[in-house]
C-alpha cells in the first residue's frame, strides 16, 4: 500500500464524502456498509498508524488466527483468569536448588527486603532472563485450559 495523501491530523475536518475516498485508498476498498463518521475517523487513523509503524507482530496475528479457526471450528477457547493477589499473601517457589519467597504488599511484592512493583522483575532477578513472574511462581497454568466443544443446535 503507498503512503496516504492526508495527515492523520486533518481527518476530523474532512468532510464525510473525503473519508469515504480516503477509506478507499487506505483500504484498498470502498466502504461496503454505513459507518459513522467518528467511526471513520477512528478506523482510518488506526490503519494509517499500522500502515506507517507496521501493525502486529507475526506471533501475534498468528495467536489471532488460531483463535479464530478455533472460533469458527466450534472450539470454545477459554480466557486465561488473572490471578488476584491480596497483601499478606505469600509465593514461594524453589529454583535450582533454592527456596525464593515472596510477600504480596499494598505496594507490590517484597523479595529479600527489598520491595518491586511486579513479580516479573523478581523472577528475573532469581532466573537471570525474562520471565513472565505470574508463570514462574505457578498464577498462571502452561497449558491452556481444554477447550470444550460447542454442540450444534
Amino acid at each position: 500500500m503507498h503512503k496516504p495523501t492526508k495527515p492523520l491530523e486533518s481527518l476530523p475536518a474532512l468532510s464525510r464524502s473525503e473519508l469515504l475516498a480516503l477509506w478507499a485508498e487506505v483500504f484498498g476498498t470502498p466502504l461496503s456498509f454505513r459507518a459513522q463518521k467518528d467511526f471513520l475517523i477512528c478506523a482510518l487513523a488506526h490503519r494509517m498508524q499500522e500502515q506507517a509503524q507496521g501493525g502486529l507482530k507475526p506471533s501475534t496475528r498468528k495467536r489471532l488466527q488460531k483463535l479464530s479457526e478455533e472460533l469458527e471450528g466450534g472450539i470454545k477457547t477459554a480466557p486465561t483468569e488473572a490471578v488476584k493477589l491480596k497483601p499478606g499473601a505469600r509465593l514461594i517457589r524453589e529454583w535450582r536448588g533454592e527456596t525464593h519467597e515472596v510477600n504480596v504488599v499494598s505496594s507490590g511484592f517484597e523479595y529479600r527486603k527489598k520491595s518491586y512493583k511486579s513479580l516479573s522483575e523478581i523472577a528475573r532477578l532469581i532466573t537471570g532472563t525474562r520471565w513472565s513472574g505470574p508463570r514462574f511462581f505457578g498464577l498462571v497454568s502452561l497449558q491452556p485450559k481444554a477447550p470444550e466443544r460447542r454442540h450444534g443446535g
